[in-house]
């Protein structure tokens, strides 16, 4: 008798494939328990069972309830409507700058599309909040340190600051000299015998050593304990304050001042030892002043860097100036800061050939460090880039040499400086300061580069000049932009005939494009304009 066929398929396998589907099965339920195990067992919602009967003055809570649930959506109400009026307050702005006659001139356009983005954004102008927070700063404090990068104590001061601390007779201004290990010792102790003759001077190195930071769990992040080993000076800084504090017989607040990247969040963090402040090498973090009590008698109060004015040397323009509020041209930066060096030692540093302009070196920096552009071209921008991040970082090492002489600022005297060193004990931070030096290890003179300070450096601390700032910015950029212009159109003269027959909305879309190319390359240009001549057609003869 035949076997009967089975209608379905078999469904028996090899043992072989069974024990890889189970052990496939496994290792997914074994990844799904990890996930779980990370998330975390989540407890539902339960349901407010709200007042019961029993409760005493039951009528009375559910009445406070009630008026508070109103208050809420009065509240949520004013909010919409406030909204609703900036965005008519926006909308009659960008309506005003549309409105204007647009001008046939190529250079007006830029302008206009600055105009129209400042309309829009509707907010305050980040310079002007800068100065408002530290004019705040200033105020509210008994002590102010103005903290300097070591590299350049001299092009960290600002006179402004200084001049406004001295003309409030009751305030006291300390230097910190910051970024302590990045100079040779001799240099080191040299600016600090200049410095101490004008003003209370401590040798400080931040901590900035958190390397548990990204492990921690979200709600212990803001008291990460510091490795306090790692901090040099603070010990001295605290002994100052706290014999000042004593002195006073009340609490005292300390303001924490200087230009950008100089490490005053850090000096904060270390004071408090724990990370308090936002840090971080990019320019220009701290935004707006914040209070960090110490005790019960002192409080810090760490506040956003101050505004370089315009009317600076390039170099110091180069080096103050924070990325996070201006634009930075980086190879008018980098060309600032390579004038103001020795190139035997840069060539030594970075260990380029020699040069003769800052444009042969960073040709040569990008082929050194491996930056090209597509069709294997060196990145010269990247490379300005490069530089200018280093020396504004914390790890580059270079050094200023302190002026032969002793020059004391205008708003400086004989009185003011022992009023400053009142209530000070400078016996005890002399000590404090030979301890600090002696345990930094900062570089060898012959591996470090020679920079030449440019000076004090001038911060804008009213509101008034930075408009008037912005006002001569702007003006200096349609002058310059009019006078490219000026010179395409005496190159370039069939082009310019060809974009005025054209409507005036093309003409600004067409105009900066030209510009940016032409100072790119004018290799580029000239191949432009040999294609142009081969492609044009003449509509005024018919071709058969």
């Amino acid at each position: 008798m035949k076997r009967p066929k089975l209608k379905k398929a078999s469904k028996r396998m090899t043992c072989h494939k069974r024990y890889k589907i189970q052990k496939k099965i496994r290792e997914h339920h074994r990844k799904l328990r990890k996930e779980a195990k990370k998330q975390g067992h989540k407890k539902p919602k339960r349901k407010d069972p709200g007042v019961p009967n029993s409760a005493p003055f039951k009528e009375a809570l559910l009445r406070e309830a009630e008026l508070r649930k109103q208050r809420l959506e009065e509240l949520k109400q004013q909010q919409k409507l406030d909204r609703q009026k900036e965005h008519e307050k926006r909308r009659k702005l960008e309506s005003d700058a549309s409105a204007q006659p647009a001008d046939g001139e190529a250079g007006k356009a830029p302008a206009q599309c600055k105009s129209k983005n400042k309309a829009k954004s509707g907010k305050q102008n980040p310079k002007k909040v800068h100065c408002q927070e530290l004019k705040k700063v200033l105020a509210a404090s008994d002590v102010v340190l103005e903290v300097l990068d070591a590299r350049d104590p001299l092009g960290c001061r600002c006179p402004q600051v200084e001049e406004a601390i001295v003309r409030s007779h009751q305030k006291r201004l300390i230097l910190v000299l910051n970024k302590s290990d990045l100079v040779p010792k001799e240099n080191l102790e040299s600016w600090l015998n200049y410095l101490n003759q004008e003003l209370p001077t401590v040798v400080f190195r931040a901590s900035t050593n958190l390397k548990d930071k990204g492990k921690m769990p979200k709600a212990k992040k803001k008291a990460a304990a510091f490795r306090s080993t790692v901090c040099i000076g603070r010990d001295g800084l605290w002994k100052l304050l706290e014999d000042f504090q004593k002195t006073q017989g009340k609490a005292i607040q300390v303001g924490v001042v200087g230009f950008p990247n100089v490490g005053k969040s850090s000096i904060v963090n270390s004071l408090k030892q724990e990370q308090v402040c936002n840090v971080g090498v990019s320019m220009g973090l701290t935004r707006i002043m914040q209070a960090v009590p110490l005790d019960k008698h002192m409080t810090v109060i760490d506040s956003p860097s101050l505004i370089v004015s315009p009317l600076n040397s390039p170099a110091a323009l180069a080096l103050r100036t924070p990325a996070s509020i201006e634009t930075v041209k980086h190879m008018e930066a980098a060309a600032a800061i390579l004038a103001q060096t020795d190139p035997r030692q840069v060539v030594l540093r970075y260990t380029v050939p020699d040069y003769k302009t800052s444009l042969e070196f960073l040709t040569a920096l990008a082929q050194r460090r491996g930056l090209h552009q597509k069709g294997g071209s060196p990145n010269v921008e990247g490379a300005a880039r490069l530089l200018w991040a280093e020396w504004t970082g914390a790890s580059f090492g270079y050094y200023c040499q302190t002026p032969t002489s002793w020059m004391t600022p205008p708003y400086f005297n004989e009185s003011t400086v022992t009023d400053m060193k009142t209530d000070m004990n400078l016996e005890e931070l002399e000590k404090h300061n030979a301890r600090s030096i002696q345990a930094i290890r900062g570089p060898r003179l012959a591996s470090s580069v020679l920079f030449q300070s440019t000076g004090m450096t001038n911060g804008v601390l009213e509101e008034n000049e930075v408009s008037e700032e912005a006002a001569k910015h702007e003006r200096k950029e349609r002058v310059e932009e009019e006078s490219m212009d000026s010179d395409q159109e005496s190159t370039d003269g069939r082009e310019n005939e060809e974009l005025s027959d054209r409507p005036p909305v093309e003409e600004k879309e067409v105009l900066p494009e030209e510009s940016t190319a032409d100072k790119e390359s004018t290799g580029s240009v000239v191949l432009d304009k040999a294609t142009e001549d081969d492609d044009t057609y003449d509509f005024s003869t018919d071709y058969v």
